[in-house]
């Protein structure tokens, strides 16, 4: 029978505190998503602010400043009509704003670029001007509507004719000379329905003086598969033409557009901010955060001496509470920073090679070693090194690039796969285009390196690569 009895026990556990839950939340923001977060907190919290970029307090309010400032916001009195030989900004302040203002760095020709428009946009500008019937109208907007971010069509051309209202009674034949119409317009080679039809459609409209369009053309209704794989011999003994003349034509077709829509459907650029800074200094490698990325917050100094002012108690915890919250906001960015820190410190520590002599002198690296030195979880770190950008003088780099699995030596030390990843590239970039480097003698180049590694691994890394392989490298021509 079991008894009830009291028992003391001792034990540590870690209590997960609002603050703690802050500075973990803090810490996988991105820079941007950072940047979010403060603004919000600063447009939250009337106890913080930003503080000098020289550190030092802001003075009282002026008062007089603040009356001038009033005094500015009354509109002026301002004329019926203005001299003839007055300009508008002579009696009007012009409005601050970006295309105005001379501080500012907005970039009209930027932001031109920024506003342009989608394939699908530009296709149906066009079309404005091609004199559709209401009922060819219909039929160009289905078809522009299907058309994917390349520009091909790949959707039938009898669904997209049930899709219009029933009330249009539209023929095949109506939408297959809408198609024909569309065909026509700008970039070249759009509403394909397969890449042989893409080209083809390039080809159309070029001028042929020697015979190459004619038989680029011939070429890609016939024997595209040989093209693409570059055998010289098979595609003379087809066509019967010469070496020189096919030359020339696989030339044109290698000058064309297979995706035609993409430049036209890609996304705006998006710039990445570094967290830290890498340099050589007079102790050798070195790390600073980036300023920019790091504001500096500091608790309000004229609403922090009004808190013991305020006779309302409801209006006295109104002010504690913002403090303290604006405190716990504050240190978990230190906390931020001074992790973020020291991690991106061990990370050059260990790979001092890469900053020295490149990519194939980068050093295995895993979470846990970083963890260990920096004395946290391996969670921690890989928060730390998400989303988390590292400016070089060999470029910016994310923080997890610098992690990566290894391969043995034939010295029994270790090869990083990043390392490995250069050597293949250095070793395609010098081979000769009419014979190239298989992986099997990739993987003997390498081990004749002192790498050990196996020729599925090349493969591997190859084609993560993106490299053809060799027989799709070689050039014949």
């Amino acid at each position: 029978m079991l008894k009830q009895s009291l028992q003391l026990r001792q034990s540590q556990r870690l209590a997960m505190t609002p603050q703690l839950r802050q500075a973990i939340r803090l810490l996988q923001l991105s820079t941007l998503e950072l940047r979010q977060e403060i603004n919000e907190a600063l447009e939250s919290n009337m106890m913080l602010e930003l503080a000098d970029e020289d550190g030092s307090e802001d003075a009282e309010p002026d008062q007089s400043a603040g009356q001038q400032q009033d005094a500015a916001g009354e509109d002026p009195e301002l004329p019926d009509e203005l001299p003839v030989d007055a300009h508008w900004e002579d009696i009007y302040e012009p409005p601050a704003g970006p295309a105005t203002s001379k501080d500012s760095d907005w970039d009209p020709i930027q932001q031109a670029g920024n506003a342009e428009a989608g394939l699908r946009e530009h296709l149906s500008w066009q079309t404005e001007f091609a004199h559709f019937s209401p009922t060819d109208m219909a039929i160009a907007t289905a078809l522009i509507d299907a058309i994917d971010d390349d520009g091909y069509l790949h959707e039938d051309l009898d669904t997209i004719r049930a899709s219009l209202p029933p009330a249009l009674a539209v023929d095949p034949d109506e939408v297959e000379a809408v198609l024909h119409r569309l065909q026509c317009l700008d970039p070249p080679g759009v509403f394909a329905r397969d890449p042989a039809e893409c080209l083809r459609l390039q080809l159309r409209d070029m001028d042929d003086t020697d015979g190459t369009v004619a038989l680029a053309r011939d070429l890609v209704d016939q024997h595209l598969e040989a093209v693409a794989s570059g055998d010289m011999g098979q595609l003379a003994k087809r066509t019967g033409a010469s070496e020189a003349a096919l030359a020339r034509a696989v030339s044109l077709i290698r000058t064309l557009d297979p995706h035609p829509g993409s430049r036209l459907s890609n996304p705006p650029t998006e710039y990445i901010t570094p967290d830290v800074f890498v340099f050589r200094g007079e102790r050798g490698w070195e790390v600073a955060l980036n300023p920019a990325t790091t504001p500096r917050l500091r608790i309000n100094p004229l609403y922090s001496s009004l808190a013991g002012e305020v006779r309302s108690e409801q209006d006295s915890q109104t002010l504690r509470d913002h403090t303290r919250e604006a405190r716990w906001f504050i240190k978990s960015l230190q906390s931020r920073n001074q992790t973020l820190l020291q991690v991106a410190r061990r990370i050059v520590e260990r790979q001092q090679d890469f900053l020295e002599h490149g990519e194939e002198a980068m050093k295995p690296m895993i979470l846990r070693e970083i963890a260990e030195a920096v004395e946290m979880h391996e969670s921690t770190i890989s928060r730390v090194t998400t989303r988390k950008y590292m400016h070089t003088p060999r470029g910016i780099f994310e923080f997890k690039y610098f992690f990566s699995s290894h391969v043995s030596t034939a010295d029994g030390g270790e090869c990083s796969a990043t390392a490995i990843h250069a050597i293949i590239r250095r070793l395609i970039a010098g081979e000769n285009p009419r014979r190239p480097l298989s992986d099997s003698k990739l993987t003997n180049m390498i081990s004749e390196q002192g790498i050990n590694v196996a020729r599925r691994t090349v493969a591997k890394y190859r084609e993560a690569m993106g490299i053809p392989s060799s027989s799709d490298r070689r050039n014949t021509f």
